[in-house]
């Protein structure tokens, strides 16, 4: 899954961080490594439900190669993982923890996160809290801030359609004229 120095560039979306947020959270190039050298994905919130966009990041995921460990105290099993709990019931190490949760919940997950000693902690689009972004950061963790771990891993493999996301639906068809 490596991603060579060319696949960077700059799509800012609406996101509400200033430049030195960006840099701080969004850093293209920890970005890219970190996506290319993870393995094991744990996605804390993630839906038992398809249509949820939790489940459908996921699952992308998982047909990109990555493990996925749902973390999810009402399931048992989704997209065929065991789901645990929470984070400190896992017992394989785990590269990334990506947080569908809200703000508030995110400072116990990071405190979870550096207690299994995660490589990453990664917040989901809308998902923003800098004091425990910082807390993950002290504690030698990777730390991103506001950004869809699909989208990004879309930038870098070149799935990525024009309009955000993979469509895979190729028509001829024209637009009707109003």
């Amino acid at each position: 899954m490596g991603f060579g120095p060319s696949a960077v560039c700059d799509i800012r979306l609406n996101t509400s961080l200033t430049p030195e947020q960006r840099e701080k959270y969004q850093n293209s190039g920890k970005i890219r490594d970190l996506l290319g050298s993870a393995k094991t994905i744990a996605v804390v919130g993630l839906s038992a439900e398809k249509t949820k966009a939790s489940n459908m990041v996921a699952s992308y995921l998982q047909d990109e190669g990555y493990r996925i460990i749902p973390i999810n105290p009402r399931a048992t099993e989704i997209l065929g993982e065991k789901s645990y709990p929470d984070l400190k019931s896992v017992d394989v190490p785990i590269d990334i923890v990506d947080v569908f949760r809200p703000a508030s919940e995110v400072p116990g997950i990071v405190e979870d996160a550096i207690a299994i000693g995660a490589n990453a902690v990664w917040m989901q689009l809308r998902i923003i809290d800098f004091g425990s972004a910082d807390r993950a950061l002290t504690a030698g963790l990777i730390a991103v801030v506001d950004k869809c771990v699909k989208m990004e891993h879309g930038r870098y493999c070149g799935a990525l359609h024009w309009a955000g996301m993979n469509t895979e639906v190729i028509t001829a068809q024209r637009r009707k004229a109003k």
